[in-house]
């Protein structure tokens, strides 16, 4: 069971692992032992997510996300598999919790007076620059 809040957490059913072999440095042993491992979740069909929840996390544009819905994280960063183990959980963890948090909505206001004022004295002095350098002779 992998528990995000105390109100929410994810049975081992749902969670697919596959160990793969790390890439990168690492000697013999890389080539030998499956230490990396893939951890997949499907949020569309999870039916431990809340419906807010899920939409939510499906909005994300996480590149980790595939077309169907399906999270996909890969953990490499240690030697063993039960480090690299405990790590994708806590990464999925993570990013579940991260979606738990309702963005407050934008309120559009107008801007100040003075603001203005600075954005177009801003832009004279700029254009004042840019005029003076084709003005110039250089001869």
């Amino acid at each position: 069971m992998l528990e995000i809040t105390p109100r929410l957490s994810i049975p081992d059913s749902e969670l697919v692992e596959r160990f793969v072999r790390s890439s990168g440095p690492g000697g013999q042993n890389v080539n030998k032992v499956a230490t990396a491992v893939e951890l997949r979740f499907d949020i569309a069909t999870s039916p431990s997510l809340p419906e807010a929840l899920r939409e939510r996390l499906l909005a994300k544009r996480d590149r980790r996300i595939t077309d169907e819905g399906v999270l996909v994280i890969s953990a490499q960063r240690f030697r063993t598999q039960d480090r690299n183990r405990e790590d994708a959980r806590e990464r999925l963890a993570a990013f579940i919790a991260g979606g738990l948090a309702v963005a407050a909505p934008r309120i559009a206001t107008r801007p100040t007076r003075a603001s203005k004022e600075r954005r177009l004295s801003g832009k004279r002095e700029r254009g004042t620059i840019k005029r003076e350098r084709t003005r110039r002779d250089w001869d």
